[in-house]
C-alpha cells in the first residue's frame, strides 16, 4: 500500500513559489485534507498513476495561490491496486482516521461502486474519475464523477456509425461493472440510431485469447464490432482481430483512451476508432475550442513535471480537484456545504469538458466532452465527425 502525504507540494520549486506568494494567514489555518484513491499500481495502473499525478499537481497549483480561504490542502492518498476490496477498506480509513473533506476517485466503475454506499453512508463527498452511469444513475446525494459517461460514448459511436451508414453491430464486452454498463447502453440506444446488436459476447479481464467469442461474432455477419473494456483486454482483441483476417471496422471504447492502448495493441492498434477526451488531440483543435487554452496548460504543467505522456485519465482528478476547489470556497469545509455547492458549479471548462452540475446531473458534461479520433500511424487524429 502506498501512503503520499502531499503538503504545500514536493517539488522545491513550487514550495519556493508558495513561500513567496502564500498569504501569511493561509499558514495559520488547519489545512483541508482531500483523499484519494487511485489503481497507482496493477493492471490498471495506466489509469491510477496519472490521477495520483494530477491531483498532486492540482494541489500544489492551488496552495502556491494561497489555498482555500486561507487553508491549504493536504492529500492523502491511498492505493487501491483495482481491488474493490481494499478500495473500501482504505475509503473507511479516509473517512474515520483520516477525517477527509472529501474524496477523488476511485479509477474504476467496480472501485467506485464497492464505496458508493460507505460515502453515502458517512457522508462524505465522492467525486469517481470511472466512467460507469450507474455510479451518478440514479442520483446518488453524496456522489459525482468526472469521466464522460458511457451514456455519451455510446451515443458517439453510433452517431459516427449512422454517418457510415452502418446498421448491424457486433459488441465484445469485459465482465466488470464497466462492460455491464457499456453493454447495457449498447443496446439499449442502438434502436435510437438504427442500428442492431447482430451478437453480443464477454471476455475476462484477465483472458489472453478471444478468438472464440470473435469467431461467433463473425459469424453473425456484422457491418462493424464495438469492445467494451479496458486494459490490457482490448488490446487483446485488437490482436486478434488482426489475426484473423476482419475487414470491418474495429470501435473501441473511451476506457483505452490513451498511448498506453497503443503500446499495448502495436500495428494492431492501426485504424481502430474511439470516442475521446480533447487531451489527447489539443494541438489539432481549433484555437475557438474552449477548452484548447486549458488543456495546453494541463499538458504544459503534467509533461514538465512528470516527463511522461498525458492521457485523459489524469485529466479526471484534476478537473475534481479544480471541481472540489470552488466547491470549498466559503464553506469552511462543512461537507454538506460542499456537496451542495458541487451541485452549484456550473460552466467549469475543465480538461475532460465543461462542468455543469446540477441535483439532477452528478456528471455535468455534455456531448462536447468527446471526439471521435481514428488511430493512425500510432498516433490519435481526430476525424470527420
Amino acid at each position: 500500500m502506498n501512503r503520499t502525504m502531499s503538503l504545500i507540494g514536493k517539488s522545491l520549486a513550487v514550495l519556493l513559489i508558495g513561500l513567496l506568494v502564500v498569504p501569511a494567514a493561509a499558514w495559520c489555518k488547519e489545512p483541508y485534507k482531500i483523499g484519494g484513491l487511485f489503481s497507482v499500481t496493477g493492471p490498471s495502473s495506466f489509469l491510477g498513476d496519472p490521477e495520483k499525478k494530477s491531483l498532486e499537481l492540482a494541489i500544489d497549483e492551488i496552495n502556491a495561490r494561497g489555498g482555500i480561504d486561507g487553508h491549504l490542502l493536504e492529500a492523502v492518498i491511498y492505493d487501491t491496486e483495482g481491488d474493490p476490496g481494499k478500495t473500501n477498506l482504505n475509503a473507511s480509513k479516509l473517512m474515520t482516521k483520516d477525517n477527509v473533506i472529501a474524496i477523488i476517485g476511485p479509477s474504476l466503475t467496480p472501485t467506485t461502486l464497492a464505496i458508493v454506499p460507505l460515502a453515502e453512508k458517512q457522508p462524505v463527498p465522492l467525486i469517481s474519475c470511472a466512467a460507469g452511469i450507474l455510479i451518478t444513475e440514479p442520483v446518488k446525494p453524496w456522489v459525482f464523477k468526472t469521466a464522460q459517461s458511457d451514456v455519451l460514448a455510446v451515443a458517439a459511436i453510433y452517431g459516427h456509425m449512422q454517418k457510415k451508414n452502418i446498421k448491424k453491430v457486433g459488441i465484445i464486452t469485459v465482465e466488470s461493472a464497466y462492460g455491464e454498463s457499456g453493454r447495457d447502453q449498447l443496446t439499449a440506444q442502438a434502436p435510437k440510431f438504427g442500428i442492431q446488436v447482430v451478437q453480443a459476447e464477454t471476455f475476462g479481464a484477465k483472458d489472453t485469447d478471444m478468438t472464440a467469442q470473435l469467431t461467433k461474432v463473425r459469424s453473425a455477419q456484422p457491418e462493424a464490432v464495438i469492445c467494451w473494456g479496458t486494459n490490457p483486454g482490448p488490446a487483446v482483441i485488437a490482436r486478434n482481430f488482426q489475426q484473423m483476417g476482419f475487414k470491418i471496422p474495429l470501435y473501441q471504447s473511451h476506457g483505452v483512451a490513451s498511448p498506453k492502448f497503443v503500446e499495448l495493441a502495436g500495428e494492431a492498434a492501426e485504424n481502430i476508432v474511439l470516442p475521446a477526451g480533447k487531451i489527447l488531440v489539443t494541438d489539432q483543435l481549433p484555437d475557438s475550442d474552449p477548452q484548447k487554452a486549458v488543456l495546453k496548460r494541463y499538458v504544459e504543467q503534467f509533461t514538465g513535471r512528470f516527463k511522461q505522456p498525458v492521457s485523459p485519465f489524469g485529466g479526471y482528478a484534476y478537473d475534481a480537484m479544480m471541481i472540489l476547489a470552488k466547491a470549498l470556497e466559503g464553506t469552511e469545509g462543512k461537507k454538506d456545504a460542499v456537496r451542495k455547492r458541487i451541485e452549484e458549479v456550473r460552466g467549469l471548462v475543465g480538461v475532460t469538458g465543461t462542468f455543469n452540475f446540477s441535483p439532477q446531473d452528478h456528471n455535468g458534461l455534455g456531448p462536447d466532452a468527446f471526439v471521435m479520433v481514428q488511430i493512425q500511424n500510432g498516433k490519435f487524429k481526430v476525424i470527420d465527425q
